[in-house]
């Protein structure tokens, strides 16, 4: 498959000069527009963009030297044009979209940059899974850069995935073309620890000259957090608070604020900016997850910005932290990120500064989208039967599989579990007594405890993880299945009732992955994710429509969660505290340990 073709600035230079100068004329000339210059954080008016081979050969107050009889005229009629959005850090596959479908739905919310960490992909199809992502990005119209995931597992001892990640793996990434460093460093107590594997990776990275993504998920600020900054990674999107944005920017850090579906870590941490007076160089805007129903509802990086707005930065620097901040924390300040000689021509017509109505998008010199519409092609990638077919039961799941026995005699048992917290990553670690019925521990709907289970389903065993999960609200006889399931990705499974609990598993076998719910015995709502069990090729809008099919199907059973199906999705993230559950048993995310589920009896 051939990378989407595109100039080098040296390539492109002498044509650049002789536009400039006024010896060439320019593809394409967008005049009479205000000028957001975010290397000194101007709003200069009156100002005209020369476009040449991609790129921008002159910003000034008067490009009329760089026209000719074919240069097309874009009138911004006072509007103000700033760069296109970089969303700093993000995985496509959260979007239940392949690259192609991601990039079609983003194009007309403004972004034109992405930092994209596969490794949800890497979990269930290993290193050939992220190079078809590479790949795929690479044939889009805009610029989606490829971070090497760093930890499958997560959390090796304490999860098993359908591949691993190897040193040798990330060695070999660092040599494609669209690379641009390693994913998020989730084994963070392997770092402390400085585990060989852990520090094999992030020494290929640094002597690619790439950057290090981290993910430092512990409120600890001590030694712990310094010895994991010593160990090389460059950023941090973690942070749920003040004081982590401070002291990750303090240690030569970038502080990642993230905005997705279900992440809101802005307002807490931006200030750090607003009120401390921080300088706002050290940070980045993200988004981390995005759900197909954000993207074709609310937006995308610009959501992120007009959120960042709304809670009282500048828009200017708002502005910054999804541009320029993101291009020169990856080393490629001089080849997007800003509006000057030489970047790429990634540029967004505004008329407001607050709202930020994405009005017209220029994608390396071409206009990808206007007023809502994505006015290019975005090519797919040829996806192979085997990345097709990655659901393995290993056989027809039943009620008895869901059972929690307990211990012989016992009328109730005290138990661990799992505790939502809405709208945030981290999960508490809870307990709760639970009564016993036919020598089976029960959850309990009246006091909002369901069961959960993890089933293993990269290599067929047929085995199953059972434990409890308070905070979706669950009521009657229901269950939910998917298999986005991070980080392991195998199949995730919350109820009520352990007949619909089996029921959903196996119709989700018999569709190569995705999400349902079955209420009473009954399918009431379906996507179909046959890509690893991740992702559609259908358009944004077809997956968006049947996902909301699942966020009501949930509603119809009792929960009233925002983005309940996200929090549903990260219940087996064992690098994220404090209680979650993976193929092995229930995890202590504090202690880094398997957990006994069950306390004590009565």
């Amino acid at each position: 498959m051939t990378k989407n073709s595109f100039p080098s600035w040296a390539e492109s230079a002498p044509r650049l000069i002789a536009v400039a100068a006024g010896r060439a004329a320019a593809d394409t000339v967008i005049r009479n527009g205000q000028w957001v210059n975010v290397h000194t954080r101007e709003i200069l008016p009156d100002q005209s963009i020369a476009i040449a081979d991609g790129r921008i050969a002159y910003v000034g107050p008067d490009a009329s030297h760089c026209v000719g009889e074919n240069t097309e005229i874009i009138e911004a009629h006072g509007r103000f044009m700033i760069p296109g959005l970089c969303d700093g850090h993000m995985h496509i596959e959260s979007g239940m979209l392949t690259p192609a479908e991601f990039a079609r739905a983003v194009i007309p919310h403004g972004t034109t940059s992405m930092f994209t960490d596969p490794h949800e992909i890497a979990n269930v199809l290993g290193i050939e899974g992220v190079r078809m992502m590479h790949d795929e990005a690479l044939l889009q119209p805009i610029n989606i850069f490829t971070q090497m995931p760093s930890c499958a597992p997560s959390a090796p001892g304490l999860e098993t995935t359908g591949y691993e990640i190897t040193p040798e793996n990330v060695a070999e990434a660092m040599t494609w073309p669209g690379i641009v460093g390693l994913g998020e460093m989730m084994n963070f107590p392997g770092v402390i620890h400085a585990d060989p594997k852990m520090l094999a990776e992030m020494a290929a990275t640094q002597e690619a000259g790439k950057t290090i993504g981290g993910h430092y998920a512990s409120p600890d600020l001590g030694p712990n957090f310094h010895a994991y900054a010593a160990g090389g990674p460059a950023d941090d999107h973690e942070g749920t608070c003040e004081a982590d944005a401070v002291m990750r920017v303090r240690q030569g850090m970038r502080a990642m604020m993230r905005f997705g579906s279900a992440w809101y870590d802005v307002e807490s941490q931006i200030t750090a900016v607003t009120e401390k007076g921080l300088d706002p160089r050290g940070f980045i805007l993200c988004t981390d997850d995005c759900h197909s129903g954000t993207l074709t509802q609310d937006g995308h990086m610009n959501r992120a910005v007009r959120h960042a707005i709304d809670v009282g930065c500048d828009p200017l620097i708002a502005l910054q932290m999804a541009t320029i901040n993101t291009a020169t924390h990856f080393g490629l300040e001089r080849e997007l990120g800003s509006i000057t000689p030489g970047r790429r021509a990634d540029v967004i017509l505004t008329s407001d500064l607050h709202s930020l109505p994405i009005e017209l998008v220029i994608a390396r010199g071409v206009t990808v989208a206007k007023d809502g519409t994505c006015l290019v092609t975005c090519p797919h990638y040829d996806w192979p039967d085997h990345a097709r077919q990655t659901v393995h039961l290993g056989k027809q799941l039943s009620a008895p599989d869901f059972a929690i026995p307990a211990p012989e005699g016992a009328t109730s048992v005290k138990a661990k579990v799992i505790g939502i917290v809405e709208n945030q990553a981290p999960t508490k670690a809870l307990s709760a007594v639970l009564q016993v019925r036919d020598g089976l521990v029960q959850p309990e709907t009246e006091t909002d405890i369901a069961q959960v289970a993890l089933v293993e389903r990269h290599r067929g065993t047929g085995s199953v993880a059972n434990g409890f999960v308070s905070g979706f609200g669950y009521q009657g006889d229901m269950a939910m299945a998917s298999t986005v399931a991070h980080d392991s990705h195998q199949m995730i499974v919350v109820g009520t009732c352990r007949e619909n609990m089996a029921l959903a598993a196996n119709r989700l076998g018999e569709v190569s992955g995705g999400m349902v719910i079955f209420k009473d015995g009954q399918e009431i709502a379906l996507v179909e994710l046959p890509i690893a069990g991740l992702m559609s090729d259908e358009p944004a809008k077809e997956v968006a429509i049947k996902a909301q099919g699942i966020v009501d199907g949930m509603r119809a059973c009792g929960c009233t969660l925002n983005n309940a199906n996200i929090q549903h999705s990260f219940l087996a993230l064992v690098v994220i505290p404090e209680l979650r559950l993976s193929d092995l048993g229930l995890v202590d995310v504090v202690k880094f340990e398997l957990t006994d589920l069950l306390e004590s009896t009565t």
